[in-house]
C-alpha cells in the first residue's frame, strides 16, 4: 500500500514537471512569435496609465493604508434603463462578449451587489459594455473608479499573454475639450490619448490610438460628466452610446435623472456608505495594540451604538478620511481624538460633520512623507477658501465661482492708475522717438508729454469697462472667426482693394501701386471678419472698427455658431488661458493691421521712413487698446495681485483653483468653478474673519 501511493506520487510529481515544461516551452514559443505594433502599443498604454493611477492613487491615499472597501449595489434610481436591457437577459444578443477568465454578468450578480472584485467582474461580463458609476457628494464614487481601473489594469497584466491582447486597456478621461455634435466618441479619445501618452507621440500615433479603440483594446472611463452643461451632458451620453469600446461613467445621480441623461442599455450601481465594520478596521489597523483609550471608546460606539453621533458621522469616505488625517498623529499634532466623544460640544451628526470639515483644508495641504509638498501652506489655502466662499456666497445666487467676475470684487481704480500709467509711459517714449525723428526735438519734448497722458488716461478709463459684471464673451478661435465672417472677410477686402485701385486710377494724379492697393485694403477685410464674430470688442472704437458695435448683432447672430462654451467642454483654466493668451495675439494682429493700413498710405504719400514710424506709433495704440488694456484675463490677473496685499491670497489665483480642483476642493463646472461640496463652502463663509 506504501509503496503503492509512493508510485502514484512519484508519477504525479512527473506529470507535473512534464506539464510545466510543456507550459514554458509554449511560453517560449509565443515569446519567439513577433508581437504585432497594435500588442506593443497596447502594453506600453497599460504600463504607462499604471504609473499615473499608482501616483494618483497614493496621492489620494488609497492604498496606505488599505483602501476602504467599495460596495455597491443596483440603484433605484431612474437614470437608466432595465437591467436586462444591459444583460442581454431577454434574448437580446450580446454587444461584448465577456473578458477572458470571466462570466457574463446576469440580473442576480448584478442584485446581489458585491465589494470591487465583483465590480470588476461586472465591468469585464457586462453585455452591454456600459456601466454607471453613481451615488451621493463625498461618497466615494471616484476613488470607486480609480481602484476598479487599476483592479482591470492588475487583471490584464496576470493574463496569459495568448488572450491579453482581448483585455482591454482602461483609461480615466474628464470630459473636457470634447465637443460631441463635431466628433465622435472614439475621434475625441484617440485625440487625447495621442495628445496624453508618449506612446502615442511618435509618427502615426493618432492613427494608432484610433485601431487600438476600434480593435476594442481600450476601455473609457469617463469622470466629471456632472461637471459639464445639460445640454453637452445629452449630447456626450448620446455619442457614447455609438462607442463601439466599454464605457465606465462617473458621476452624481442627480445629473442623470433627466430623460436625456441616460446612457442606453448601462447597468446603474449605486456607490455605498461605508458601513461601521469597514469604518472601524481602516482607522484601527494603523494603530498600535492596544489602540489608546480614546480610540477604544471611539471604536465602541461605531460598532455598538448605531445612533450615536460617531455613528452617524463615519459613513463616507471623506468625514473617515479627515478624521484619520487630523487625529492619527495626534501625538505629533496634539489632537486627542478624545475630543470627538464630548456629546456636549456634537450633540449632532451636524455638528461633527462641521468640525472634521473646518479641518478638511489644512488635511488637504498639510505636508506628509512620501507625498509632494504643497505648492501653498494650509493658512494661505484655508485664508484663500474663506474668502472665495465668502464672496461666491454673498453676490452669486447660483454659487458659481465665476473667475471673470473676481475683477468686481475690489476697488477698480488702482487697476486704471496702473495700466494708465504703463500704458502712458510706453506711448510717450514712443511719441517721443518718433516726433524727435521727423519734427525734431522741440516738437517732441513738448507734444511726447501730452502723448503719453493722453494715451494713458484713455487706456484706464477703457480698462475700467472690465470691472463691470458681463458674459464671457468668448472661449475660442471659432468663436471670433467663424466661416461665414471669415467668407464676409475675403469678400470685403477683394472689393475694398478693387474698388480703391480702380477710384485711384480714375481720379488719382499718382495711383497707388495694385500690390500697395490691396496691401492697404487688407485691414479692411480684417476688421469685416473681427467684426462679424464674437470678437468685434477688440476692433470697436479703432480706426477699423467700422460695423463692429451693437447694431450688427443680427448679422452677428446669422453669420455666427453657438458659442464654444454651449457646445464643447471646455475647463475655467483654458477659457482665462483663452484670454489671457489668444485675445493678446488678436490685439497685436488688430494693431499690425492698423499699422499697415495707416503705414501703406503714409509711405506712399511722406516716404516709406515717415510713412513706418507712423503706422507703427498707430499700431501700436491699438495693440494696447485691444490687448493687453481690454483683456478681462489680465484684468483678472491685476486683481489677484490686489487680492494677494489686501486678504494674503495667491498672486496665481488662477493657479490656485486648479491646485485646489486637484486636492477635491474645487471642481469644475463649465467655465465656473464651484466648491466640492455646498456645506464645505458654508462651513467656510461661515468661519471666514468678520469684515470690519
Amino acid at each position: 500500500m506504501s509503496h503503492t501511493g509512493n508510485a502514484s506520487a512519484t508519477n504525479g510529481g512527473l506529470a507535473n514537471t512534464g506539464f510545466m515544461l510543456i507550459r514554458k516551452f509554449v511560453q517560449v514559443q509565443q515569446a519567439a512569435v513577433p508581437r504585432s505594433p497594435l500588442d506593443v502599443a497596447a502594453d506600453s498604454l497599460a504600463k504607462a496609465v499604471r504609473r499615473e493611477w499608482d501616483k494618483e492613487a497614493g496621492l489620494r491615499r488609497l492604498l496606505e493604508p488599505a483602501p476602504l472597501p467599495v460596495r455597491w449595489q443596483v440603484t433605484r434610481r431612474r437614470v437608466a434603463g432595465r437591467i436586462d436591457g444591459a444583460t442581454a437577459a431577454e434574448g437580446g444578443r450580446a454587444r461584448f462578449a465577456p473578458l477572458p477568465g470571466l462570466a457574463a454578468v446576469t440580473r442576480d450578480a448584478l442584485h446581489r451587489g458585491g465589494t470591487l472584485p465583483e465590480l470588476h467582474a461586472v465591468y469585464g461580463g457586462l453585455a452591454s459594455g456600459r456601466l454607471l458609476l453613481v451615488g451621493e457628494p463625498a461618497v466615494g464614487k471616484t476613488s470607486a473608479a480609480v481602484l476598479l481601473l487599476r483592479e482591470a489594469l492588475k487583471y490584464r497584466a496576470e493574463a496569459a499573454p495568448d488572450v491579453r491582447d482581448r483585455i482591454p486597456v482602461p483609461v480615466m478621461l474628464t470630459p473636457f475639450g470634447w465637443d460631441p455634435d463635431r466628433e465622435s466618441a472614439a475621434d475625441w479619445v484617440a485625440d487625447r490619448l495621442s495628445r496624453t501618452y508618449t506612446v502615442f507621440r511618435s509618427g502615426g500615433g493618432l492613427a494608432q490610438a484610433r485601431k487600438l479603440l476600434a480593435d476594442g483594446r481600450i476601455s473609457l472611463f469617463l469622470d466629471g460628466l456632472d461637471e459639464v452643461g445639460g445640454k453637452q451632458r445629452a449630447a456626450m451620453l448620446s455619442a457614447l452610446e455609438e462607442a463601439g469600446f466599454r464605457v465606465v461613467v462617473v458621476a452624481r445621480a442627480r445629473a442623470l435623472t433627466g430623460r436625456r441623461q441616460r446612457l442606453s442599455g448601462a447597468a446603474a450601481l449605486e456607490i455605498q456608505p461605508v458601513c461601521p465594520e469597514d469604518a472601524s478596521a481602516y482607522l484601527m489597523n494603523p494603530l498600535p495594540d492596544p489602540a489608546p483609550s480614546g480610540w477604544q471608546e471611539l471604536n465602541r460606539r461605531l460598532l455598538e451604538e448605531p445612533g450615536s453621533t460617531v455613528a452617524g458621522t463615519l459613513t463616507s469616505p471623506l468625514a473617515i478620511g479627515l478624521l484619520r488625517d487630523v487625529y492619527t498623529d495626534a501625538g505629533a499634532e496634539g489632537r486627542p481624538v478624545d475630543e470627538l466623544l464630548d456629546t456636549a460640544r456634537f450633540p449632532s451628526t451636524r455638528s461633527l460633520q462641521d468640525h472634521l470639515l473646518g479641518q478638511l483644508v489644512r488635511a488637504a495641504y498639510t505636508p506628509r512623507p512620501r507625498r509632494p509638498r504643497p505648492r501653498y501652506s494650509p493658512e494661505t489655502a484655508e485664508r484663500t477658501l474663506r474668502y472665495l466662499a465668502t464672496q461666491v456666497t454673498r453676490s452669486q445666487t447660483d454659487h458659481e465661482l465665476r473667475w471673470w467676475h473676481i475683477p468686481t470684487w475690489t476697488e477698480r481704480r488702482p487697476r486704471m492708475i496702473a495700466v494708465g500709467i504703463f500704458t502712458g509711459v510706453l506711448y510717450g517714449v514712443v511719441g517721443l522717438f518718433m516726433l524727435w525723428t521727423t519734427a525734431g526735438p522741440l516738437w517732441a519734448s513738448l507734444l511726447a508729454p501730452l502723448c503719453g497722458i493722453g494715451g494713458g488716461f484713455m487706456a484706464a478709463r477703457h480698462h475700467a469697462d472690465l470691472s463691470d459684471r458681463q458674459p464671457l464673451p468668448s472661449a475660442g478661435w471659432r468663436d471670433i472667426f467663424p466661416p461665414g465672417a471669415v467668407a464676409l472677410g475675403v469678400f470685403v477686402w477683394l472689393l475694398s482693394g478693387s474698388t480703391s485701385w480702380l477710384a485711384f486710377h480714375l481720379l488719382g494724379d499718382d495711383p497707388l501701386p495694385a500690390w500697395l492697393t490691396f496691401l492697404a485694403a487688407l485691414p479692411l477685410g480684417f476688421s469685416a471678419t473681427l467684426a462679424s464674430g464674437r470678437g468685434y470688442k477688440l476692433v470697436f472704437g479703432t480706426l477699423i472698427g467700422t460695423g463692429s458695435g451693437p447694431g450688427y448683432d443680427d448679422l452677428r447672430d446669422s453669420l455666427s455658431r453657438r458659442p464654444v462654451t454651449e457646445t464643447r467642454a471646455v475647463s475655467p483654466r483654458d477659457v482665462w488661458r483663452h484670454h489671457i493668451g489668444l485675445r493678446l495675439i488678436l490685439g497685436l494682429l488688430t494693431g499690425v493691421a492698423i499699422a499697415v493700413l495707416v503705414g501703406s498710405l503714409g509711405a506712399h504719400e511722406y516716404g516709406f521712413r515717415d510713412g513706418v514710424l507712423v503706422g507703427a506709433t498707430a499700431g501700436l495704440w491699438a495693440s494696447l487698446l485691444a490687448g493687453p488694456v481690454g483683456n478681462l484675463g489680465v484684468a483678472t490677473a491685476l486683481t489677484a495681485v490686489q487680492l494677494s496685499v489686501s486678504e494674503g491670497t495667491p498672486v496665481r489665483l488662477m493657479s490656485f483653483f486648479e491646485d485646489a480642483r486637484r486636492r477635491n476642493l474645487l471642481r469644475a463646472s463649465g467655465p465656473a468653478y464651484q466648491f466640492r461640496h455646498d456645506w464645505l463652502r458654508e462651513n467656510l463663509a461661515r468661519s471666514a474673519r468678520p469684515e470690519g
